[in-house]
């Protein structure tokens, strides 16, 4: 698991971690919001998932929902795996998944890139929430 991103302002990352977060790229990828952003690192999915309370909604390319017609509230989460992999089986099935969504794309395209599936997702989560600085 790489990722999961709370519809609210906190930025969970689940290790392993495919980057360093100290990495000069990354510092230069999020120069225009990283003093607002808000990362908490989890060892593991099972560390974040004790303080976790709302829905988790996981992402797969294998998921029959498509997450524009799910109605995020805050407190939700959005579960992404590695880029390379995905999910593994035994999360994306797991009892303590709400739902497992999928984002729509071209036939013969495989998927978005980790970093754009989490936007696209996160931000339709937000949009339906007002805008709102949840």
């Amino acid at each position: 698991m790489r990722l999961a991103a709370n519809t609210g302002a906190t930025l969970h990352l689940i290790e392993p971690l495919g980057f360093e977060l100290d990495d000069a790229k990354l510092r230069r990828a999020g120069m225009d919001y990283r003093d607002r952003a808000v990362v908490q690192v989890h060892p593991n999915l099972e560390m974040w998932r004790a303080q976790h309370e709302g829905a988790l909604y996981a992402f797969s390319n294998q998921g029959a929902i498509v997450y524009t017609e799910i109605a995020f509230e805050p407190g939700d989460a959005l579960l992404f795996g590695p880029e390379s992999v995905g999910l593994p089986d035994s999360v994306m099935h797991a009892d303590f998944v709400t739902a497992l969504l999928r984002i729509p794309m071209q036939p013969g395209v495989r998927s978005l890139n980790l970093a754009n599936a989490a936007a696209v997702a996160t931000y339709e989560a937000w949009r339906q929430n007002g805008f709102a600085n949840i």
